[in-house]
């Protein structure tokens, strides 16, 4: 489990026949196995140095995420798993990625992205919604895409200021919003 309070950004190291290298600032205390969320993504350890991490990212993590398109050099947000007695700063965030969406504009602190109608029934105004491992609200939600504020402390800790028109995001809904959703259709389509 992560917070969506992403602690930083590491460089690529490579990324080649699935294993996916980083260098990470921050691996006091990681063990092979630990779980590490790399742009949203929760990823398994594999191997590590003082300095670098490996991951193994099998193809339906590259099919359904924006990691297949990462190469040597991308920056990309980390965070650490939550341990117990952790503040959580944001919200639960479990690293399981569902859709990807493009951001479509920026402008005045407001990052909008669109988003494939099918997924827009997890998205509601004032909601959360994790962008790259990034716990974020969301403001103003039609049925195309939705808006996020992104404040300067989130700008200088994630990628988001390295992003613009036309990039793709990796989008987790807030687990919550979607067991209500999905509960609701169920019934709905029981009583039919």
């Amino acid at each position: 489990m992560f917070t969506g309070i992403v602690q930083g950004m590491a460089e690529v190291v490579s990324f080649e026949n699935g294993t996916l290298c980083i260098l990470l600032p921050e691996s006091e205390g990681l063990e092979q196995g630990a779980s590490v969320a790399i742009d949203g993504v929760c990823l398994t350890v594999v191997s590590f140095t003082e300095e670098q991490i490996w991951f193994d990212v099998v193809e339906e993590t590259m099919q359904v995420t924006t990691l297949s398109s990462l190469q040597a050099g991308d920056l990309v947000n980390y965070e650490r798993a939550a341990k117990f007695g952790d503040e959580i700063g944001g919200h639960d965030v479990s690293g399981h990625v569902s859709c990807t969406a493009t951001i479509s504009s920026w402008q005045d602190g407001m990052m909008r992205f669109d988003l494939d109608s099918n997924w827009m029934k997890y998205v509601i105004a004032k909601g959360y919604i994790a962008i790259d491992g990034c716990s974020l609200t969301v403001v103003n939600p039609d049925k195309h895409g939705f808006s996020v504020a992104l404040i300067p402390e989130t700008l200088s800790r994630t990628r988001f200021s390295h992003k613009g028109p036309g990039d793709e995001v990796n989008i987790e809904f807030d687990s919550r919003t979607q067991a209500v959703v999905d509960s609701v259709e169920r019934m709905m389509r029981a009583g039919e």
